[in-house]
């Protein structure tokens, strides 16, 4: 197999048939009071969907414009700020004692309503960054089409297994869990591979930003959630879907739709940093959680 027919292979077939069976994954997790839980607690998914589908490409698409990058890489900051959420803010959420019934339903709309917002924006965004093309855009419908076919397709096959095979769905998710991480890092070592010579000035130029956006939006993510009175398990499931980006089909746009490897540099760098972001802030609550506990005085019993 020749270099140019294993990218071929790698954008049109691995890429789209791996997002998909995490996305089947996430469905596997899924049953329609995830949905319903947007009229139950509507001021706790109102704030956390506005942090993503607003605060988050706002502050995106402010510091590719304000930091000097390459088109490509703005392009790529875009990619990734359009789409929020995914199965890891739900285990991160898990695992930090957040709210995680509130991340799932962040993460399962989020996946819904960015189907219909990213053709729109990935556009503006081509436009604005790198001019007008033909060969830089999405068509709306196709592009519509593909999203439904990648995300809306398998998230309701796997809630209908769920619904049907509960034992069946909660063994297979765990796997799909595995096997997302392992693509993922699997797929930034082949992107690193593609474009090594000009990955670590990638890395310099696009890092701070990307590190930034984390930080920033992470930071807005929780104290606009304390500002509205939320409590500190909603808080930090806010905080930790805002921070957190389907990376995945940011890099699916980049490779399959898009056939731009540089775009793709910023989903991957992202990627690396948010884990480790991540990671420090689970530590930090876990270590902060331990100390309040161990500050509580358990009662006398009477003798």
């Amino acid at each position: 197999m020749s270099a140019e027919q294993l990218v071929h292979l790698v954008n049109v077939q691995i890429v789209p048939i791996s997002l998909f069976l995490i996305m089947l994954g996430m469905g596997l997790s899924l049953v329609p009071d995830d949905f319903r839980r947007v009229v139950s607690y509507p001021k706790a998914v109102a704030i956390g969907l506005s942090c993503q589908l607003i605060v988050l490409p706002l502050i995106g698409f402010g510091l590719a414009n304000l930091v000097p990058l390459a088109p490509e890489l703005a392009v790529g900051v875009m990619l990734l700020v359009v789409c929020p959420g995914g199965t890891t803010s739900n285990l991160y959420a898990h695992i930090a004692r957040g709210d995680v019934a509130l991340s799932v339903t962040l993460t399962a709309v989020a996946s819904v309503v960015t189907v219909f917002s990213i053709p729109f924006i990935v556009n503006g965004s081509l436009l604005h960054f790198m001019g007008e093309s033909e060969e830089l855009a999405l068509p709306i419908g196709r592009t519509m089409a593909s999203l439904v076919l990648l995300t809306i397709i398998p998230i309701s096959i796997g809630m209908t297994v769920r619904r049907f095979k509960p034992a069946l769905a909660i063994a297979v998710e765990q796997r799909v869990k595995y096997f997302a991480v392992i693509f993922l890092a699997l797929l930034i070592a082949f992107l690193v591979y593609q474009q090594r010579e000009t990955f670590i000035d990638s890395v310099i130029s696009a890092g701070p930003v990307a590190l930034l956006l984390n930080l920033s939006t992470m930071f807005i993510g929780f104290y606009g959630a304390r500002l509205f009175a939320l409590n500190r398990q909603q808080s930090i499931s806010i905080t930790l879907e805002t921070g957190l980006q389907n990376s995945g089909l940011s890099m699916v746009l980049a490779l399959g739709m898009l056939n731009n490897y540089g775009m793709s540099l910023v989903p991957a760098i992202y990627t690396g940093v948010m884990f480790i972001t991540a990671g420090v802030l689970v530590y930090y609550l876990g270590r902060q959680q331990s100390d309040t506990d161990s500050n509580i005085v358990p009662a006398r019993q009477e003798s």
